[in-house]
């Protein structure tokens, strides 16, 4: 079945429709590669999914192991590399809200940003940075 319905809406944007929950999303090209830059890019939706499947996991995980990871926030950042232009490196900085983290509640934050499913399906040489801070 499909997930996502998507058109071209010319001048380098694209409108794309989540059939599940009729949610809608517009891209555009950014700036530096001839867009307008008034929306995400497509490469900023690949680093931003990184970054939200990483905290979905997280919360998953959290709520199964009876602790709280609420409020949480996390920045990406996304270095573009040239020849061939792609997403060279996505640096993701978590900080989670005060709590009393064990040590093993950290292990498991930390094996999550290694293996969440979009950390596991982005290429090998993406090079993904992250950054944890625990209040």
């Amino acid at each position: 079945m499909t997930t996502v319905h998507s058109t071209y809406r010319g001048d380098l944007r694209t409108e794309a429709t989540h059939l599940q929950s009729g949610t809608s999303l517009v891209t555009d090209a950014p700036v530096d590669n001839q867009g307008k830059g008034e929306f995400f890019s497509p490469t900023d939706l690949v680093a931003t999914a990184l970054g939200s499947c990483m905290i979905t996991i997280m919360g998953i995980s959290a709520k199964t192991q009876g602790f709280s990871i609420d409020g949480a926030t996390w920045d990406v950042t996304k270095v573009m590399a040239d020849n061939p232009r792609r997403i060279g490196e996505i640096i993701v900085e978590l900080t989670l809200p005060p709590n009393q983290y064990t040590d093993q509640q950290k292990r498991l934050v930390e094996h999550i940003t290694k293996n969440c499913p979009v950390a596991l399906s982005l290429h090998p040489g993406l090079k993904q940075t992250v950054r944890i801070n625990y209040l």
